[in-house]
């Protein structure tokens, strides 16, 4: 009973932050992809869904085990690169030696903060686009990511 009740508490936060993602719609958008829907994978992405702060692995980890001690680091790596692989997810590299995670697969940039470390998206609207005209002729630019350092509004 009392695991029932943590349960409903869990999905009541995740149902508040994840807003417009609901249990049937991350369960199709990963069937979608020809995923197999496992609860590890389901939690890692609606974990990362429910949030804007780039966390790391280990920061997933430590929130997914709050309640429910389900997953190990090996866990949240395999679903991870399990959901890389399929476009849902990105690996953002924000600062030397870690790897964030970000389930915003829009175009957009970052700002992070050089005080406290806060991340936030910037819509890729809000930032002219570069001019690559100067570059070598021989090199070939896909897509390009501008990340912002200075101080948040907290700091």
């Amino acid at each position: 009973m009392q695991r029932n009740i943590k349960m409903q508490v869990e999905a009541k936060k995740l149902k508040r932050k994840s807003m417009n993602y609901s249990a049937e719609s991350i369960t199709a958008t990963l069937k979608s992809k020809g995923l197999r829907v496992t609860p590890q994978r389901f939690a890692v992405y609606s974990n990362l869904l429910s949030r804007s702060d780039h966390p790391t692995v280990e920061q997933i980890l430590e929130e997914l085990n709050q309640n429910f001690p389900i997953s190990s680091l090996a866990t949240i790596y395999s679903s991870l690169q399990v959901l890389r692989e399929v476009g849902l997810v990105q690996e953002v590299l924000l600062e030397e030696g870690v790897s964030r995670y970000d389930a915003n697969m829009e175009k957009h940039h970052h700002f992070r903060c050089s005080s406290c470390g806060a991340i936030e998206d910037i819509p890729s609207d809000r930032i002219e686009d570069l001019n690559l005209d100067k570059l070598r002729p021989d090199l070939k630019v896909t897509t390009y990511e501008i990340i912002v350092h200075g101080l948040c509004d907290r700091c």
